[in-house]
């Protein structure tokens, strides 16, 4: 499916593009899913574990991704681990707390 086609099947595609080089990674107690821009791997949306090696093959991946900024989601205290090695790989790392507040918020 060409980026045109993704682009005019999603709800929000009206939306503007602010950072190219973003991830997204929704953080669970078993599992870390993680997504990229639909341009940057085929499978764009992966799965990680928890673990120190899962995290760092994360990073590995989303360095091979060419990502910069990764924005994260959680609601208890398993980004923790996430944070660290993401930070320590270069990354600009964004928290959010969207359980907490009515809106997310950066911290």
């Amino acid at each position: 499916m060409s980026k045109k086609e993704l682009q005019s099947k999603s709800p929000n595609s009206n939306l503007p593009l602010i950072n190219l080089n973003a991830a997204g990674i929704d953080i669970g107690a078993d599992r870390h899913w993680v997504s990229v821009p639909v341009d940057r791997d085929k499978d764009f949306v992966r799965s990680f574990g928890c673990f120190t090696a899962d995290l760092y093959a994360m990073a590995n991946w989303l360095k091979s991704c060419r990502i910069e900024t990764v924005a994260m989601e959680s609601t208890g205290v398993y980004w923790i681990p996430v944070f660290q090695i993401l930070e320590s790989s270069g990354f600009e790392v964004k928290r959010c707390f969207c359980s907490l507040r009515k809106n997310c918020t950066r911290s």
